[in-house]
């Protein structure tokens, strides 16, 4: 069976290539939308059932564990050789105050009835802080399951909360993981240019691959697919970031039904729209993340003080499963759960959460305005913050918003002119954030704090952010843009190749590439002569040591040459450095200016997306 299944992929796969033609190519998946059967309810001894004639979900009673989710013709799209407990759960990690990570599948002691009716059921599994436990973090855990006449899934969302008076801790990461059938869901979707085909879970056990240079990535040496061999599999090639993270998922061929988690906000997640997160991977697992620290390190983990309360609901997000008649491409379906992606999106706020912590779009607010950008060296000199992010976030610092993880945010994009409207804002103080891709820097509103009361439209007009110049650029190297698109990225070498990267816009993500560069530059470094040289094909995507024979690394030198034709004396010159990312890393800057030499201050660098900095540097001559 699992051979025909695959097979059958395989044929889809084909098919993909002339879509245009297929006969179902404009069908339109099965999704919610008509009024369907009531909601039932059935409660039994270890188990609540919630089945509203589309989709029946079984899920542990009082423990909150999703064990069953039948659907399309499936009995259990859910794993059922995984024990109850690693099907479909809430999970985190934390650790006491210089202790140790602690995993947590969140299995709850207290089941609840919150709301029912026939078209609406809402359950409750709660789980209270025992503090003579000695391993429960110091939190309430409310896990809410939401199912709604004639929709083609389910809800979910959690309620964290500790009042004034608990002990201290540190908040790792929590999500809701979702382990799929093995042997049916195969193709997996991410974005409309990253889906394909996957490893089967077998093909990472140690006979079939090699492990790289860490746990998650292997280069697959037998997989059950032939076609498959030689490739490199890292779930980490499938991250997005918060911004992007509309839907992921999976598809099954047999029948073809699809598994997706779509995420209408991110005013829950950590770390603004930048922060990259896991979506979908071998497994077939899929996940929603709503706090974690990957690609940035301990700084987005929230410590909470002895005492400190804190309170946040995270979600609720929708579990949408569609289906479609067999032979049906693939992504058809993904198409589908775009589409039912933005129709939740649009209905944020969610009017029927009975939970009272989450507000509703009567309790909220809206802000709204035009960023210009000044900058008096270049015309027009004053200009419309064209496709600009603005956001607000807890009060903080210039840039703070990206290790913020306590708190909410609402961000969005401005249009062409630097027109800004951020809707759906819970009450309560923040400050205003930006930036402008093109425009380096940071923008935080100067003029306070903004308070968001219930239902309040606050109108700010014009602000302006003023690009830290103090002078004419003399030259520049790539666009600040907070990525490193653009820069010169490599091939990845044949032996660690993942196919669907080739040609690839995220070329970067192939794995590897950091030993690329001792390749195109094995003794000597880099060198880029401004007039000359173009950053495109000329400067590589990331600042990296060379990798010795021996096993060790040593520091690269780049060089950057130009030429100033007239040095004004007496004034100072700035040499900002951008970064995108940097993990654990020191830059050192020397000018050399003949017929002095002038050594720079040193900063040590340790960024999460961008950040900048000047140096002021004495030019002699």
């Amino acid at each position: 069976m699992f051979r025909g299944i695959r097979k059958m992929m395989h044929e889809l796969k084909d098919d993909l290539q002339n879509s245009g033609d297929h006969p179902h190519a404009n069908y339109h998946p099965h999704s919610s939308g008509f009024i369907g059967t009531e909601v039932l309810l059935v409660e039994q001894e270890k188990y609540v059932v919630l089945d509203n004639g589309i989709v029946r979900v079984t899920i542990t009673k009082p423990g909150g564990i999703v064990t069953g989710l039948k659907y399309g013709g499936i009995e259990n799209l859910l794993e059922t050789h995984n024990k109850e407990t690693n099907r479909g759960y809430w999970d985190l990690n934390w650790s006491q105050k210089g202790g140790k990570d602690i995993f947590d599948v969140i299995s709850g002691t207290r089941f609840k009835i919150v709301y029912k009716d026939a078209n609406r059921v809402e359950v409750s599994f709660f789980r209270p802080y025992d503090p003579k436990s000695g391993t429960s973090i110091p939190l309430n855990i409310d896990k809410r399951f939401v199912l709604m006449r004639g929709s083609s899934g389910f809800y979910s969302y959690g309620i964290y909360e500790r009042p004034s008076g608990w002990p201290a801790f540190n908040f790792n990461q929590t999500r809701i993981t979702f382990k799929l059938q093995k042997d049916r869901f195969h193709y997996m979707a991410v974005a409309d240019d990253r889906q394909r085909l996957m490893p089967c879970p077998e093909d990472l056990m140690p006979d079939r691959c090699q492990q790289l240079a860490y746990p998650e990535a292997h280069v697959l040496t037998n997989p059950c697919e032939h076609e498959l061999c030689g490739e490199v599999d890292d779930k980490y090639q499938y991250t997005m970031d918060n911004k992007d993270m509309k839907v992921h998922g999976w598809v099954s061929a047999n029948p073809m039904v699809g598994f997706w988690i779509i995420s209408p906000s991110n005013e829950f997640r950590n770390g603004g729209p930048t922060k990259q997160n896991l979506t979908s991977h071998v497994g077939p697992t899929c996940l929603a993340v709503f706090q974690g620290a990957h690609y940035a390190g301990s700084d987005l983990c929230p410590s909470f003080e002895e005492g400190e309360p804190w309170q946040k609901v995270f979600g609720p997000v929708f579990i949408y499963l569609n289906s479609a008649p067999m032979g049906t491409p693939c992504p058809a379906l993904w198409q589908n759960a775009k589409a039912q992606a933005m129709t939740e999106e649009m209905a944020w706020p969610y009017s029927w959460p009975a939970s009272p912590d989450f507000p509703k779009a009567a309790e909220r607010g809206t802000v709204s305005g035009r960023l210009l950008v000044s900058d008096p060296f270049q015309p027009p000199y004053v200009w419309g913050g064209k496709y600009a992010f603005l956001g607000l976030a807890a009060p903080g610092e210039l840039g703070s918003w990206q290790t913020e993880s306590k708190g909410y945010q609402f961000w969005t994009q401005a249009d062409a002119n630097g027109h800004f409207c951020i809707r759906s804002i819970r009450a309560g103080v923040y400050d205003l954030y930006g930036w402008v891709p093109g425009v380096v820097g940071d923008y935080k509103f100067e003029k306070g704090s903004i308070h968001v009361q219930p239902g309040a439209v606050i109108e700010l007009g014009d602000i302006t952010y003023t690009s830290p110049r103090d002078g004419p650029t003399l030259w520049e190297i790539g666009v600040p843009d907070r990525t490193a698109n653009g820069f010169f990225v490599p091939d990845a070498n044949p032996k660690y190749v993942n196919r669907l990267f080739l040609n690839h816009p995220q070329k970067w993500r192939q794995y590897g590439l950091w030993e690329r560069y001792t390749d195109l530059y094995p003794t000597q470094d880099l060198v880029y002569t401004v007039g000359q040289s173009d950053w495109r094909t000329d400067w590589f995507f990331t600042h990296l040591n060379r990798f010795k024979p021996d096993g060790s690394f040593e520091p690269t030198t780049w060089e950057v040459r130009f030429q100033i034709p007239e040095v004004v004396t007496g004034s100072p010159y700035k040499l900002r450095i951008a970064t995108a990312a940097a993990n654990g890393a020191a830059i050192q800057v020397i000018i050399i200016s003949q017929p002095n030499m002038c050594a720079v201050d040193q900063k040590r660098l340790y960024f999460y997306f961008y950040f900048y900095f000047p140096l002021f540097l004495n030019l002699f001559t």
